[in-house]
């Protein structure tokens, strides 16, 4: 077994461990309430995990030998909130930490934050008030999960500009961000249609199951 650590100053490392713990401990309260009364739930929760699992595995070389992936979160925070995201991210950064050389443990707490957290919380909410104005099922859940990508990738760079602050923060986060842009840009219009293909197949093959996951959505 190989674990490839990323690199975040001690302070930071405790940092976000800190920050991110109550959402993942509440989301994990979430998940036991929602077994216990919707048991049949369980299953399309299982699909939402392995749609994290199989998309942010997908590591694409980016600029300055850095790399992009999808974050396979939107999913997730439309059909059962941004904090049972958080348990479900958690569990897939921690597997690929330790199976896949993906990651870390140090640097756990700032992933979950970043991918786990703020992505899939600005997913929901742009959700929500989309569906509010009546947007069809469809482009919406293309902008939430567009939306909740972006949203990872530019919480991400502000934690690497807080953590390599250079001349000034704001420029060490345009340069992050400048390079995350150059392909997180793309990946996340085609995580995008993906989601959108699959609500189209939901809605069709699973309309009774997909209503009661939305719920008042």
């Amino acid at each position: 077994m190989h674990i490839m650590e990323g690199f975040l100053p001690p302070f930071w490392c405790v940092f976000w461990y800190a920050l991110s713990a109550p959402f993942v401990i509440y989301g994990a309260m979430q998940v036991g309430k929602l077994f216990k009364e919707h048991p049949e739930r369980k299953l399309i929760m299982a699909v939402c995990g392995a749609f994290i699992f199989v998309l942010s595995s997908l590591k694409l070389p980016s600029v300055s030998g850095s790399s992009s992936h999808p974050t396979g979160t939107g999913l997730s925070a439309m059909l059962f909130g941004f904090t049972v995201t958080s348990l479900l991210s958690t569990i897939v950064l921690i597997f690929q930490a330790l199976l896949m050389a993906h990651g870390g443990i140090t640097t756990l707490g700032a992933d979950v934050f970043s991918m786990g957290i703020v992505g899939p919380a600005v997913g929901f909410y742009a959700f929500l008030l989309m569906r509010k104005f009546k947007f069809g099922l469809g482009p919406t859940a293309f902008t939430a999960a567009v939306l909740a990508d972006w949203a990872t990738y530019l919480v991400t760079s502000m934690q690497l500009a807080l953590a390599f602050p250079g001349a000034s923060l704001w420029q060490s986060f345009s340069v992050f961000a400048g390079i995350f842009a150059i392909t997180q840009v793309p990946i996340a219009i085609g995580e995008g249609v993906l989601i959108w293909i699959f609500f189209d197949f939901l809605s069709k093959s699973r309309p009774k199951l997909l209503a009661e996951c939305l719920g008042g959505k």
